[in-house]
């Protein structure tokens, strides 16, 4: 089976390394992906700049060139940033922008309205949410009006489902992600996620699985394997993010 990664950190101490809530994450280079993932059939997948990372480019470049053309970048930008720089990140692989709620370290939420439509008018960039999914009520009326979303981790709390499935179920997608991290019921949220949209689901390894009480593990492949039909899987663990990124 095919994957697509969707969400995966590489942490380069050769650039900017911003400690986050008292967290420092450890080295994780291309390198050391490539040989953890040897055996995962991993086709293409998004890189993801972390809080840790801020709003540093180079890195995400570097790695970008490193992974190949079927790999992509998702970055944390200012709203002060330049069309040029934009465009220029677009060139380079760049294809989605990220709002860290739950960690920090890249751009307010105040500004999802206006930043999330600059970024897809110029370059057709979705926006990435990682924000507990019990906050979505708040901001659903803007997510809903906005051209394309997904968030990360399934939401992560069981409070929040009901919401995550209402904005579902109006196109916004959702990384099936960071298992080991969160707080609801697995098997429970991705059927429900896929009943509620079959498009929106889209898996990711989250390594380095940094800050998570526990790491991923093939056992999660193995969870889709076991929940869905062989057609189900591979949208989930392929074509919906291979369609959604590039």
């Amino acid at each position: 089976m095919k994957i697509f990664d969707g969400h995966f950190h590489i942490i380069d101490f050769d650039f900017p390394i911003i400690k986050n809530q008292g967290y420092t994450p450890p080295i994780y280079e291309v390198s050391d992906y490539q040989i953890e993932t040897t055996d995962l059939n991993i086709q293409g997948g998004a890189i993801v700049s972390g809080s840790f990372q801020g709003f540093d480019q180079d890195y995400l470049l570097k790695a970008l060139k490193q992974m190949g053309p079927t790999f992509c970048g998702v970055t944390q930008l200012p709203s002060t940033v330049t069309d040029d720089e934009i465009v220029n990140l677009h060139n380079n692989g760049v294809r989605a922008l990220r709002f860290n709620i739950k960690r920090g370290g890249s751009e307010k939420l105040s500004k999802l309205d206006y930043f999330a439509r600059r970024v897809y008018d110029l370059v057709g960039w979705h926006s990435e949410l990682y924000i507990d999914s019990k906050d979505l009520p708040e901001i659903a009326p803007t997510i809903e009006k906005l051209p394309a979303v997904s968030i990360d981790h399934l939401g992560l709390s069981e409070e929040g489902l009901t919401y995550l499935l209402k904005l579902v179920d109006k196109g916004v997608r959702v990384k099936a992600t960071g298992f080991g991290r969160i707080e609801l019921n697995v098997e429970n949220a991705l059927k429900s996620i896929y009943e509620a949209n079959p498009d929106s689901l889209m898996f990711g390894t989250d390594l380095p699985s940094t800050r998570a009480k526990r790491p991923f593990e093939y056992a999660d492949i193995e969870l889709i394997q076991q929940l869905f039909d062989e057609q189900a899987t591979e949208k989930i663990l392929y074509t919906n993010a291979l369609k959604w990124y590039l």
